[in-house]
C-alpha cells in the first residue's frame, strides 16, 4: 500500500475563509490508506472539503477523481491553537472518500464541483491553486518521493462546511467543460 499525500492552504479563498495566513511553501500533510471509504461516515463536528484527487503511475498524474478531505474541524483548531501536528483531525478512519479515478491527459483545467442536498456549495480549478500539480508533484517527490499507486489530495477551494447526518453530497470532475467522474454519498 501507498500514502496518501494532502496539500493544506493551496486556494486563496480557502485560506480567507478559515483566517489562515498565506503559505510560502505547500502545507502538507498525510492520511494512511486505512482513511480510505467507500461511504461517508457522519460524526459530530464532521466537516466536508471537496478537493481534486489525482493518483500516481509512473512518474506522472496519471487519473484523477473528486475526492474528500473529511476534517473534524473543533479537533483541529484545538491542535493548531497548541501548535501540534493535525492527523488527529485529518487522518482518521474514513476521512478520504473518492469518486472512482478516471484517467487524464493533464490536469489543465480540472474543475470540482460539489452539492450538499443539491445546491452547489463548492466550484474550483486547477487555475485557482498556489501551488499547480506540476510543482507539487515534483516538491512531494523530492521531499516524500512518490510510488505508483500514491494519491494526492490538491487541496480545497472555498465553500467547506459542516456535514449534516442524512445530507446526501454529489461530487463532480470537469475538463474543459466535460464531465469526466461523479459520486454520490449519504452521511450515515
Amino acid at each position: 500500500m501507498g500514502k496518501i499525500v494532502c496539500v493544506g492552504r493551496n486556494y486563496v479563498e480557502h485560506i480567507k475563509e478559515l483566517h489562515n495566513e498565506i503559505p510560502d511553501e505547500p502545507v502538507y500533510f498525510m492520511k494512511p490508506f486505512s482513511a480510505i471509504s467507500g461511504s461517508l461516515v457522519w460524526q459530530k463536528g464532521l466537516h466536508y472539503e471537496g478537493e481534486i484527487a489525482f493518483l500516481y503511475e509512473k512518474g506522472r498524474f496519471a487519473k484523477a477523481a473528486f475526492g474528500f478531505d473529511l476534517t473534524l474541524r473543533e479537533v483541529q483548531s484545538r491542535l493548531k491553537r497548541k501548535g501540534l501536528p493535525w492527523e488527529r483531525a485529518k487522518a482518521f478512519k474514513n476521512s478520504a472518500v473518492f469518486s472512482p479515478f478516471v484517467p487524464i491527459k493533464s490536469w489543465e483545467n480540472l474543475e470540482l464541483r460539489l452539492y450538499r442536498n443539491g445546491k452547489l456549495v463548492q466550484k474550483g480549478d486547477t487555475s485557482l491553486m498556489i501551488f499547480n500539480p506540476d510543482y507539487l508533484l515534483k516538491d512531494i517527490d523530492e521531499i516524500f518521493g512518490l510510488e505508483d499507486g500514491d494519491i494526492v489530495m490538491s487541496g480545497t477551494p472555498k465553500g467547506v462546511g459542516e456535514v449534516g447526518k442524512g445530507d446526501v453530497f454529489e461530487g463532480e470532475l470537469w475538463q474543459n467543460g466535460k464531465s469526466l467522474v461523479k459520486g454520490k454519498w449519504k452521511a450515515l
